[in-house]
């Protein structure tokens, strides 16, 4: 995108963003220009950095055995801000930017367990804004899910007030926004009213599938999946878990769709299944809740974004399921797919920002609408 020479008289925001797939940080710089109640958010340009590899294995192992030490926990959130801060300064100067010019980063946290109801419900997402705002000089916005769970809601997801705030609506037809990052989630922008939630694992045992049988990241472009083929048995096995028939509002994450969860679910099988054939159930799975949670609307528009547009397998399985839908990734309708959560992430720091809310009741199940996010200054920054 062209570099902007006005960019000191916008109003530019940060987002941080790493997903439950833990596969990276992603950094997006938003323009927001408000007009009453009018705001149009554009997308300025978007880098994504690697983690340390120690530093990505120490987030999955908490995340899998949910076993720490206070030290050990402490360490990994200060590690992981000063990751955070060493993107966006490397971001900074990559775009030639100025960080005065910046008025807040809003940095999501990297979950690791999220736990929405019950008698003490909370959601723990690891940084440190201290750390990344007396590392970048920039005041930082964190914290954004407490204040919804705090008001009996789910805190998640967070980004369909965003997603509405994207494109304009066309007629009577569905406009749903779909993210496949670990978890999938929608947003179901129209008909109205707006809602949205989890409908389940995205790629997350996908990944952690072929990272025990092959030693992958992930699936590249959904080859592996296209070799097998969907067993209809362990598919109804795996759609048994009592999460798909919850009605929403609902959110989840590795705390329940992990890699225990999917072997617990295999050894109930005397049949060998194979590595290939488990795949295509898995993207089947990813798919199946998605499908049943929109096919009643009249058809309209699927946009999809996250690492689960670029796997072939899932956008085909949508496609085929959802014949007279548009299945498309939002970048076809021009809308970054790489960068949307950093981006809302950033929308959402303007809101927490300006004191507005930041949260949608209908769609987490809060008693209302509230400002959402702490900030975090230093006497530097904006």
């Amino acid at each position: 995108m062209t570099h902007k020479k006005n960019l000191p008289e916008q109003q530019l925001y940060l987002g941080i963003m790493s997903g439950t797939s833990v596969d990276g940080i992603d950094v997006a710089l938003i323009n927001i220009n408000s007009e009453a109640d009018k705001c149009k958010t554009e997308f300025l340009f978007g880098e994504e950095f690697e983690f340390e590899q120690d530093l990505r294995s120490n987030i999955l192992s908490l995340c899998q055995t949910q076993m720490t030490s206070l030290q050990a926990l402490g360490e990994l959130t200060t590690q992981l801000s000063l990751a955070y801060a060493d993107a966006v300064n490397l971001f900074i100067k990559k775009h030639q930017l100025n960080a005065k010019h910046i008025i807040a980063v809003g940095c999501h946290g990297q979950t690791v367990f999220h736990q929405p109801t019950g008698q003490y419900p909370f959601s723990m997402q690891l940084v440190n804004a201290s750390v990344i705002s007396a590392n970048t000089g920039i005041t930082v916005v964190t914290d954004f899910r407490s204040m919804d769970i705090a008001l009996t809601g789910q805190g998640a997801p967070l980004v369909p007030i965003f997603h509405q705030d994207l494109l304009p609506v066309k007629g009577d037809s569905a406009q749903i926004f779909l993210n496949i990052g670990g978890i999938a989630n929608i947003s179901i922008v129209n008909p109205k009213p707006l809602s949205g939630f989890d409908t389940g694992p995205g790629n997350v045992l996908l990944d952690l599938w072929i990272d025990k049988v092959q030693g992958c990241p992930y699936d590249n472009n959904g080859a592996f999946a296209a070799s097998g083929q969907c067993n209809e048995d362990l598919l109804a096995s795996l759609f048994s878990e009592d999460y798909f028939t919850l009605p929403p509002p609902k959110s989840s994450g590795r705390e329940l769709f992990n890699l225990d969860w999917l072997q617990q679910k295999l050894s109930d099988f005397t049949q060998p299944i194979s590595d290939a054939d488990i795949m295509a159930t898995l993207v089947q799975l990813t798919c199946k809740p998605i499908v049943d949670a929109i096919d009643h609307f009249t058809p309209g528009q699927l946009l999809v974004c996250g690492g689960g547009a670029k796997n072939q397998s899932i956008m085909q399985a949508l496609q085929q399921a959802l014949p007279q839908w548009q299945v498309c990734s939002t970048d076809e309708v021009g809308i970054s797919g790489d960068f949307m959560e950093a981006m809302a992430f950033a929308w959402l720091a303007y809101r927490c920002m300006n004191r507005l809310p930041g949260n949608d009741p209908q769609v987490t199940g809060a008693s209302r609408g509230e400002i959402c996010g702490s900030v975090t200054r230093v006497l530097n920054s904006q």
